[in-house]
């Protein structure tokens, strides 16, 4: 999703009422880092994009983070929470004594305030499925069938809220540690227009405060010495906006910057390696699954055996070799490795062409036939990878092509459920696995998602795991729904899921690779040498 920022004009006014802060060149404890385009807004309730501004500024009740290994629910906001026995009522006791950084108190009325913020039908908000359909009163206030608000999060005090849901949810702990889930000041932030442009009104309860952005420029984030977890090791983050690859490498070469995310700049990485730097690059699992989709409803991808002939027909080890250099991992499985249920004895998806075609042949397509494959015409790398997936299909008989679709375009007809087979990945949003198996193969998704899968009783199990509360009984549903999916009825292709890398100045210290699949991370916890 390209980056956008939708009040120019209101930005170019703000900036004059900025905090003012050093100059870059005297900034000895503060971090650099780069980002490739403006934040999309500095409200997260504004961008499924943007989300370094939200991790480092702003706390959730709950958050994610890796605990031995794995990522796991920990206390934020909150120190603790009581789930009801029937799993629909949720109680958060909140930390004593929080403060948003203009000094306000934070109090339950504060959570209460920034879920009807995120539900009300006036304001145009995103990531809002947090709570629709899961809290009670959500759906009805957000769809304008009632005024009455959510009315399933209360304040019982300051220090304690509570959340009545419409079914269990298993995964709600886990939905709300996103960057979504973060809470507002509703002193500071009710009425205000501005909010998403204007880092003098944008307050949250965070390790770091916007404290400045100049549009196209820096976005500076000073550290919140007032910290309820404590003050921050560093000053602050300046964030380098900087789209040009070359010159991320020449400002990392030159000490300007002290992180360099290969992420923004995949072109550079051989670079790095060939010249000194593998020493100070590190990796960490992408909690994310690259895949081709089949839409079932086109013929002859109707036929479970002419889609299981095209997935042995594509060699996805060459395609992570040439396009990332290897780093990541094949998958046999759509939800990939960090995420809960994942599998990691599933059964591989062989590359064999020569199987591939006699399978074609066994169902009546020894001549082939014609395939297209859908792509959005602003995505050069999945251009490209669509590309060299179009040229595997060509080599069993099968005549692909590429279509490039504009942006508009593609998720219109995505939406109708009759975009063709394409190529693209997802990376979690929250440590679940219906944040993977429900968003693509369930009956509310399936056709959005232009996959149209039919089979009713995964179609069911799908349902029914969303509401499960034990543990091992979700794992064996959502494994037997993923074997379904990959294995038995082979509606998608899971390609790989690539690793996270970093290039790190010396003086980096404590730096943690984020278990998530985005390429935002928090940078709480960092020191700098001297």
């Amino acid at each position: 999703m390209k980056r956008i920022i939708s009040m120019l004009a209101a930005l170019a006014l703000v900036l004059a009422l900025a905090v003012p802060c050093a100059v870059a060149e005297e900034k000895d404890n503060w971090l650099h880092i780069f980002y490739t385009d403006d934040p999309e807004s500095l409200d997260v309730q504004a961008t499924t994009d943007s989300y370094t501004i939200p991790l480092n500024c702003f706390d959730r009740l709950v958050e994610t983070d890796t605990v031995d290994g794995e990522p796991q629910v920990i206390p934020g906001l909150a120190d603790s929470w009581d789930i009801s026995d029937d799993g629909l009522t949720y109680t958060f006791h909140l930390h004593p004594g929080v403060t948003f950084q203009n000094g306000d108190p934070f109090t339950a009325d504060d959570v209460v305030y920034t879920v009807n913020r995120m539900m009300d039908p006036v304001n145009l908000t995103k990531n809002y499925d947090l709570y629709y359909g899961i809290v009670e009163g959500a759906a009805e206030y957000r769809d304008g069938e009632s005024d009455a608000g959510v009315t399933g999060v209360t304040a019982i005090d300051d220090e304690t809220v509570e959340f009545k849901l419409v079914t269990p949810c298993a995964s709600f702990l886990s939905r709300l540690a996103t960057p979504g889930g973060a809470v507002y000041n509703r002193e500071s932030t009710e009425g205000v227009e501005d909010f998403g442009v204007n880092p003098a009104v944008c307050f949250g309860t965070g390790p770091f405060q916007v404290t400045e952005w100049e549009l196209g420029s820096t976005v500076t984030l000073t550290a919140n010495k007032d910290y309820f977890k404590g003050a921050p090791a560093i000053d602050g983050i300046v964030m380098h906006i900087v789209s040009d690859a070359d010159t991320q490498r020449m400002m990392f070469e030159q000490g300007t910057v002290d992180v360099f995310n290969f992420d923004y700049a995949e072109s550079q990485l051989q670079w790095f390696l060939d010249n000194g730097y593998a020493d100070q690059i590190v990796s960490g699992t992408r909690a994310g699954t690259y895949y081709f989709m089949f839409n079932t409803a086109i013929e002859p991808l109707d036929n479970v055996n002419v889609r299981k002939a095209l997935q042995m027909a594509v060699d996805r080890q060459t395609i992570l070799d040439q396009m990332y250099g290897g780093e990541g991992a094949l998958l046999s499985s759509f939800i990939p490795a960090g995420i809960l249920s994942h599998n990691p004895d599933a059964e591989p998806i062989p590359y064999d062409p020569e199987q591939a075609k006699q399978i074609l042949a066994d169902e009546g397509y020894a001549d082939g036939f014609d395939m297209e494959l859908a792509v959005m015409a602003d995505s050069k790398t999945s251009l490209d990878i669509s590309t060299i997936l179009c040229s595997y299909f060509q080599a069993v008989g099968v005549r692909a092509t590429v279509t490039q679709y504009d942006e508009s375009s593609y998720y219109d007809i995505r939406r109708d459920g009759q975009l063709p087979s394409y190529y693209n990945s997802w990376s979690a949003d929250y440590n679940d696995p219906d944040n993977f198996l429900d968003t693509f193969f369930a009956r509310h998704n399936t056709v959005g998602r232009s996959v149209n899968y039919s089979n009713e009783e995964i179609l069911d199990l799908i349902d029914a795991a969303g509401l499960m509360t034990d543990a091992d009984e979700r794992l064996a549903a959502y494994q037997k729904i993923d074997n379904a999916v990959v294995h038995e009825d082979a509606v998608v292709l899971p390609l790989y899921q690539r690793n996270h890398l970093f290039c790190l100045s010396p003086r980096v210290q404590g730096f943690k690779v984020s278990w998530n699949g985005w390429s935002d991370m928090s940078f709480y916890g960092i020191t700098l040498a001297d």
